[in-house]
């Protein structure tokens, strides 16, 4: 039996990366708060003098707090439009991800979002989808030789 890393393993829900879940009824709606340490390291590159907090990694908690507002299995963020960043996001702000579900069906959940700074919005999804992971999908941790 080999103790090298697996390619595939079966789909889990991973523990939620948010700071505090403050709101979640499964099927409509999860609220989240993402606090934005002055610690990070990437602010030394994004940008030294002026540091915000990348859209993807706002984009990521989005889909982090739809996760938990579409409920148990294991959710993966398949589609966003109508997006719109307003404002910045600096070290030292604390985010406020509402998500809220408008249809869901066994394989897809359909929501939008709102991301907020001390009540100012910062970030719209008008649209986005989740679909369910089922099956075995790759761990890109564990694969080797593959290039960015």
């Amino acid at each position: 039996m080999s103790t090298a890393p697996q390619l595939l393993d079966a789909p889990q829900e991973p523990p939620h990366r948010m700071d505090e879940v403050l709101e979640v009824v499964p099927g409509l709606r999860a609220v989240a708060t993402r606090n934005v340490p002055g610690t990070l390291a990437l602010f030394a590159t994004h940008f030294p003098r002026f540091p915000v907090l990348p859209g993807v990694l706002i984009l990521d908690d989005i889909a982090e707090t739809a996760r938990l507002a579409a409920g148990a299995g294991a959710w993966t963020l398949a589609e966003v439009s109508r997006i719109r960043y307003r404002r910045y996001v600096e070290p030292g702000d604390r985010m406020v991800v509402d998500v809220r579900i408008t249809e869901a069906s066994a394989d897809t959940i359909r929501g939008s979002a709102t991301v907020t700074v001390d009540g100012r919005t910062v970030t719209t999804v008008r649209e986005l989808r989740l679909a369910r992971v089922t099956g075995r999908v790759p761990v890109l941790s564990s694969l080797s030789g593959v290039r960015a």
